[in-house]
């Protein structure tokens, strides 16, 4: 008896042993030096972290975010994909000193990147930030996309781009910021992002009709973006299939995290020549 008890407190302690590995293995993502790798694309040094082999899945994180934000997507993805995270310009470990910052400005950037890793193309996860960047780099390079996923997406930097509560905190904190002394290269570089969502995008619903591969336009039933304005998206792009999750704030991916990768995996999995 003495000897059974003591074999189930050794599975116990095996057990939460490998649980706190795998968070610690987890917490890695965005600052994993074994999988971290710089390139020099259009002037700046981008931070990259590749993960698994088999076809190219690049994932864009969000607005002031970075490859962190996947946590909960890599592991899914790589047991069949070579998952591409990237730190986005002026994000994470991909330092920009410059003034500007624009979503096509990011597009080529991840054109370019994709280049740089001699890949011809390459499936797409975007989150929020990175939903407008996956459709930018659809229109702009839709040589270097075969099929894309955005959550939380927007063409506009409105009140019908943005539900209203989220537009009026955002410009509650632009007039906080705007008259604010911007004195070291972080609080330059936090501006700048900041603006990126207050001026931008700018995307024409008929801009949209150049998009030729398959997209999956989702949005959570209560997400920052109006789920109208998610509809807007699907119906314009014409090979779009529409997602919007039940119960879901704008973190569909980690709100839903088994649900999502298994939506978006069954997605990409969809037979379909885009050539």
């Amino acid at each position: 008896m003495q000897a059974q008890k003591l074999l189930f407190l050794l599975l116990v302690f095996f057990m939460f042993t490998q649980l706190g590995y795998s968070q610690q293995k987890e917490s890695l993502y965005g600052n994993n030096p074994a999988a971290g790798k710089y390139y020099d694309v259009r002037g700046i040094k981008f931070y990259t972290e590749v993960y698994g082999t088999g076809k190219p899945l690049l994932l864009i994180h969000g607005n002031g975010s970075s490859i962190h934000a996947f946590e909960n997507t890599i592991p899914y993805f790589s047991k069949k994909y070579k998952v591409i995270a990237v730190d986005s310009r002026a994000h994470g470990k991909s330092r920009d000193d410059r003034d500007s910052l624009s979503f096509e400005m990011m597009a080529d950037d991840f054109a370019g990147l994709l280049d740089a890793m001699h890949i011809d193309s390459a499936y797409v996860i975007g989150w929020s930030d990175g939903g407008i960047n996956a459709i930018e780099l659809t229109m702009r390079h839709p040589q270097k996309v075969i099929k894309f996923a955005a959550t939380g997406a927007n063409l506009w930097p409105d009140s019908t781009g943005l539900i209203p509560s989220y537009w009026k905190q955002e410009q509650t904190d632009y007039n906080a910021k705007k008259n604010n002394v911007r004195k070291t290269a972080k609080e330059k570089n936090d501006w700048k992002v900041f603006m990126l969502d207050w001026l931008q995008p700018n995307i024409k619903l008929t801009e949209l009709k150049a998009i030729k591969c398959p997209a999956l336009i989702i949005g959570g039933d209560h997400d920052l973006i109006p789920t109208q304005h998610t509809v807007l998206i699907s119906q314009n792009i014409p090979k779009a299939y529409l997602w919007i999750v039940p119960n879901s704030g704008h973190g569909t991916l980690i709100e839903h995290r088994d649900e999502f990768n298994k939506k978006v995996d069954e997605f990409f999995e969809q037979p379909y020549n885009n050539r």
